[in-house]
């Protein structure tokens, strides 16, 4: 079979420049590559035609002898070279000319991004912080001085990481990259250069202070603005209050972590308090005022009305939390927690069993619930 124009295989026209070459290439490599194209049995053999045409047109003197022999120029011995096709996929020097387009063609599967490219500064971490307050301090807000282990940057060398503050070179290695190929037959493989970790840089005379890093370990005393109504859980940024950059790069952030302690008195639920208080039996049937306390360290009298039950409940409006992002305050819920009284006399056992004689016609529930039973045992034994 005739060998098919070279400018054809690639699709480009025979005045293309070496940069539309090296397009048509690339479009051609990408939707032919075998890996890709494992269901295409003329895939492997298109591949190898595209990578011969491109050996040949990449080469000025190559391309210079095409364009006036033709395929001529690579056969019998004319002025050409050699064949340039041969080899599993397509000749032996395969590996450059795919090397030439591997960030192009793969770019896209290893992060779009290219090696480490003379990176001179890191970002530094951001770092966590778990602060623990109590209720009173979530319901005012409050002002904290926190102690942060942290690397902060060299003052010696200004976080440059080079004695005297001097610039660094260039990797000889990796020429500044920060990653180092290495053709292995149809491959090309990619990694972080070993001299300069990836950074595409060295520094010659390392700071004696930070040993090159541009930062050192130390803490940092903060003041942290704790808002009013925050919950467990809330997280505070502090933007460029984390770990400071490598060989000064920006810092990191620190994010602080909210957990409100329990309280002795209050349960939480968002903006709303919930406080148990414990009456009398004879307070909870004759009625009366009872003081509670508030969690601003204040005080309500709350009258308690004659009857009351245990699980009865009673709202003190605006005595809650402050909300976080404004809006009104919160309620606080009272719960009433009726006590039977323990260790009687027995003149208050007495005083007690008389007390239930007149007291048949004032218990409205337990009446009503003892019916309900008799009703009950009498349809079971109908």
């Amino acid at each position: 079979m005739a060998k098919r124009d070279y400018y054809e295989v690639l699709g480009v026209s025979k005045g293309a420049s070496a940069d539309e070459i090296k397009k048509g290439y690339r479009q051609k490599a990408k939707a032919l590559h075998p890996d890709r194209n494992s269901d295409n049995p003329d895939a492997e053999a298109q591949f190898k035609e595209a990578n011969e045409a491109y050996e040949v047109l990449k080469d000025a003197d190559k391309k210079a002898a095409y364009d006036r022999f033709g395929h001529a120029a690579f056969e019998g011995g004319m002025g050409g070279g050699g064949r340039p096709g041969g080899g599993a996929y397509g000749g032996g020097d395969f590996a450059s000319a795919f090397s030439d387009v591997f960030d192009d063609l793969f770019g896209d599967m290893m992060g779009g991004r290219r090696g480490g490219g003379g990176q001179r500064a890191v970002r530094g971490s951001d770092l966590r912080y778990n602060l623990r307050i109590t209720l009173e301090d979530a319901f005012s807000g409050l002002q904290e001085t926190i102690q942060v282990p942290s690397a902060v940057g060299c003052d010696v060398c200004d976080g440059s990481g080079a004695e005297g503050g001097a610039e660094p070179t260039g990797c000889p290695t990796c020429n500044g990259m920060g990653k180092v190929r290495a053709s292995q037959g149809f491959f090309t493989v990619e990694r972080t250069c070993p001299t300069c970790s990836g950074m595409g840089q060295i520094i010659q005379n390392p700071c004696k202070n930070c040993g090159g890093a541009g930062r050192v370990e130390k803490d940092r005393s903060l003041s942290v603005n704790i808002p009013a109504g925050v919950e467990t859980g809330t997280r505070i940024r502090l933007a460029g209050e984390g770990e400071a950059g490598l060989r000064g790069g920006p810092a990191g952030d620190l994010y602080i972590f909210i957990e409100v302690a329990e309280h002795a008195l209050f349960q939480r639920d968002g903006v709303t308090l919930h406080c148990h208080v414990p009456v009398s039996m004879t307070a909870a049937a004759l009625g009366g005022d009872i003081e509670v306390p508030t969690i601003d360290g204040g005080r309500s009298r709350v009258k308690v009305p004659a009857g009351s039950q245990s699980g009865g409940q009673m709202r003190l409006r605006g005595k809650g939390m402050p909300a976080l992002r404004g809006g009104p305050a919160g309620d606080m819920l009272i719960k009433l927690a009726v006590e039977t009284p323990v260790k009687l006399t027995s003149q208050q056992k007495e005083l007690l069993r008389e007390f239930e004689k007149l007291s048949e016609e004032n218990n409205p529930e337990s009446s009503g619930f003892f019916k309900k039973v008799k009703t009950f045992w009498d349809g079971m034994t109908g």
